[in-house]
């Protein structure tokens, strides 16, 4: 029976049962509601697969089981014509990936074309349609600007196009004797043939300077290669052709991510920016202190999309010039479309396309780590 005893108070408290521990019916009643909490979302995870199990089939029949096919596909000289399951193909193991990275040949020299050029797409073209988006969205998100919504239309509208029909829209601007050209010859310009020039732009200016002769370079830039290119290869900067297409993609790449950024913008709380105008910032100051910090999650977004997808550049590269000119535009993507398609080897075709896609995975890691919040620490100090 319970026993009764007097606290230091003299506040009388029960107790259990001789032996039995103080407090255990108390304890016995969370654990019984701890068990019961764990078994109701051990229901609720049950059914939350259950509904999203006919989405994970479809990501898994039309997504995962093909990169599979494809990673096999990759270790196999396979022309396409017969069940690469079968055993009628050839294995031929990491060969694919080798005669890429490691052996001397035309293949390896056509990788590393593809890779240089795809490293100035990206290295241009990332850094620009995120800046020109950044000045659309605060251009738009001004409270007191006439005809935002046109304006913001406006600058969208170009994502949404087809980019093969502004591809062939660009073909007739940027031709020798197009509107391009004709608007440089109003200033006493003379343009280029856009689509037809090979030269690099980086070449071009050290060659105006007088610094480096395109034709003969000489000294460590000619005298040392890289999988199959020499330095003065890999630093002549993109082509004038490719520089064509990099205009192409930041126009109508913007808009889109515009629409990240005003959404975002107009997410930040209204009090923080007033409290900073109280402050006496100005304008630059209220960019640098206050909205970019309060961007950073979606620069990392933006960021992120953009490396992805100048990586992967396809469609453009294939209307404009399908490599040409001197392979000038030539992309990874491009190239292991043709090794497949047009060479019938879908082993290279396959081992170009992973290894791009674990270019792109460090790629991104790397820059997840670069754009991380700095000065934090986890735990609590004393």
């Amino acid at each position: 029976m319970p026993i009764r005893t007097m606290r230091a108070s003299g506040t009388p408290r029960t107790t259990g049962s001789a032996g039995a521990p103080d407090g255990a019916p108390g304890r016995t009643g969370t654990t019984a509601k701890a068990r019961a909490r764990r078994a109701g979302l051990r229901g609720e995870g049950t059914w939350g697969w259950l509904f999203v199990s006919p989405m994970v089939l479809v990501l898994g029949l039309f997504m995962v089981l093909p990169i599979l096919m494809a990673l096999w596909v990759s270790l196999l000289h396979w022309d396409g014509q017969s069940n690469p399951f079968s055993g009628q193909a050839d294995f031929v193991g990491l060969d694919n990936y080798r005669t890429l990275l490691t052996q001397d040949g035309l293949d390896r020299t056509l990788f590393a074309t593809s890779l240089r050029n795809n490293a100035y797409y990206v290295l241009l073209t990332v850094p620009l349609q995120t800046v020109l988006a950044l000045t659309l969205a605060l251009i738009v998100n001004q409270r007191l600007l006439r005809g935002r919504g046109a304006l913001r239309t406006t600058f969208f509208f170009p994502s949404v196009t087809s980019s093969i029909a502004v591809s062939t829209v660009f073909l007739f601007l940027f031709q020798g004797s197009g509107a391009v050209n004709s608007m440089l010859s109003w200033i006493g310009l003379k343009g280029p043939n856009w689509f037809a020039d090979p030269r690099g732009v980086l070449s071009l200016i050290l060659s105006g300077l007088g610094i480096v002769d395109p034709e003969r370079p000489a000294g460590v830039l000619a005298d040392h290669s890289l999988m199959g290119l020499s330095w003065f290869e890999w630093l002549a900067g993109p082509s004038v052709a490719m520089c064509t297409i990099i205009l192409l993609a930041v126009w109508t790449t913007s808009g889109s991510f515009m629409l990240i950024f005003l959404a975002a913008l107009q997410n930040i709380p209204r009090e923080l920016e007033e409290s900073a105008a109280m402050e006496g910032v100005n304008r630059r100051q209220m960019l640098r202190y206050v909205t970019l910090p309060a961007l950073r999650p979606v620069l990392f977004l933006v960021l992120t999309l953009g490396l992805i997808s100048t990586w992967q550049v396809f469609d453009q590269v294939y209307v404009m010039g399908q490599g040409a000119p001197g392979n000038t535009t030539l992309t990874p993507a491009f190239l292991s479309y043709s090794a497949g398609f047009d060479n019938a080897d879908f082993g290279q075709g396959s081992a170009i396309a992973f290894i791009l896609l674990a270019l792109i995975l460090i790629l991104t890691a790397f820059q997840r780590w670069a754009l991380r919040e700095r000065g934090a620490h986890t735990g609590s100090t004393r």
